[in-house]
């Protein structure tokens, strides 16, 4: 692999570099913009499966045209995902939901799932597209804009199956005899990182318990306010009473159901991302190791002189420069995934107080207006009596 690729600032192309500078000075300028939309269920004689269309508008020069429009399945996503991993080892690439079953959901193919999967397949494209350095990757674009015949030729010329098994087996060899100084920076990154999943894992657990007592809670609301007007035909002196009190319970089922759809929609899928956040950060950990346990072996083995002494200096040099990256790399993105981290899921947080806010007020004034109308009918009445 060419030691470049580690580095966290290749652009492909000087146009690409123009684009990349101009991203990172100018915020407000973006020059890639991708949908994923309209779900689409193909059922074959061997298997079922979704494809999603993608659309992609841009003005960077390097792109053949200025809008594309291709359909991808899960499949596709996930070798793109493989592509960048392979290609960025130590950097963070956004991650994919769940192949099957994303918590909360039942069946595969249901609406629920489709719609859940086709956000979170929108959100890890537009997170590369947002990212420095995974947007200018070359099978990044291709995922983009060739058709799917391109797409399956392109996937053809990737690395053979024994390439593959000497990679793998040599990542394994490594992993196996772990780093024996692992710099301090790197210790407290993958402290962060543990700490970080206990903490995630936990909210994702309660955030989901929260969800369900909520749909509990709203199911069995659901049944008072038809029971209030039946027994309304049987109270003739209450009959407007318990149908104010019907009505009051409806407009607090409405409430409650948006305030669901925004803990379904908004929370639960902001908190679930960085359970798998967490989860790829320690495969990153886990490849920077494996990078520097290899160059450490190369380094034990010219101490005691196991092999060509001149060939080992010379892959020394090369591992040196490859570890430097891989680091610098993993250091340059860390800092910009936790800030991005942060934002997240303090805005996610902050926008389901403030619609929790919202919806209990909603109630508060619904239940107040309502006694405030059975006061007036009392004083009404008490008058009336009086008279």
């Amino acid at each position: 692999m060419d030691i470049n690729s580690f580095s966290p600032m290749m652009p492909t192309s000087p146009l690409s570099m123009i684009n990349q500078i101009k991203f990172e000075d100018e915020s407000d300028l973006k020059d890639l913009f991708i949908t994923v939309d309209e779900p689409e269920s193909y059922v074959t004689t061997i298997e079922t499966f979704i494809t999603y269309r993608i659309i992609t508008k841009t003005s960077r020069g390097e792109f053949d045209s200025s809008e594309f429009e291709v359909r991808r399945r899960y499949q596709d996503f996930l070798w793109l995902k493989g592509k960048l991993e392979e290609a960025h080892p130590t950097l963070i690439i956004p991650p994919l939901p769940e192949k099957f079953i994303v918590k909360g959901m039942v069946e595969r193919f249901n609406d629920d799932f489709i719609e859940t999967r086709k956000k979170a397949l929108h959100k890890f494209l537009n997170r590369i597209a947002d990212h420095p350095t995974l947007t200018f990757n070359e099978d990044f674009k291709v995922f983009l804009t060739a058709q799917a015949w391109e797409l399956s030729s392109h996937k053809k010329q990737g690395p053979g199956l024994l390439s593959r098994m000497g990679q793998t087996v040599r990542a394994v060899a490594s992993s196996f005899r772990g780093v024996k100084n692992r710099p301090e920076e790197f210790m407290e990154m993958n402290n962060f990182i543990e700490i970080f999943s206990q903490k995630i894992n936990l909210i994702d657990k309660i955030s989901q318990r929260i969800y369900k007592e909520e749909r509990e809670y709203f199911e069995e609301m659901k049944e008072y306010g038809p029971i209030h007007v039946l027994w309304s035909a049987s109270e003739e002196d209450l009959v407007d009473t318990l149908k104010g009190i019907a009505s009051c319970i409806e407009k607090c089922c409405k409430a409650t159901e948006k305030q669901m759809s925004g803990l379904s929609e908004a929370l639960l899928p902001a908190v679930h991302e960085y359970v798998l956040y967490s989860e790829m950060l320690m495969g990153v950990m886990k490849r920077r190791d494996q990078i520097q346990a290899e160059l450490d072996s190369k380094v034990e083995a010219l101490t005691y002189r196991k092999g060509d002494t001149d060939l080992l200096t010379e892959e020394i040099g090369k591992l040196e420069d490859k570890v430097e990256c891989a680091n610098n790399a993993l250091k340059a993105d860390w800092e910009r995934w936790k800030q991005n981290m942060q934002n997240d899921i303090k805005s996610a947080f902050t926008d389901m107080a403030e619609e929790n806010i919202h919806y209990y007020e909603q109630c508060l004034a619904t239940w107040e207006s309502f006694l405030t109308t059975q006061t007036d009918l009392h004083i009404e009445e008490d008058s009336e009596d009086k008279l």
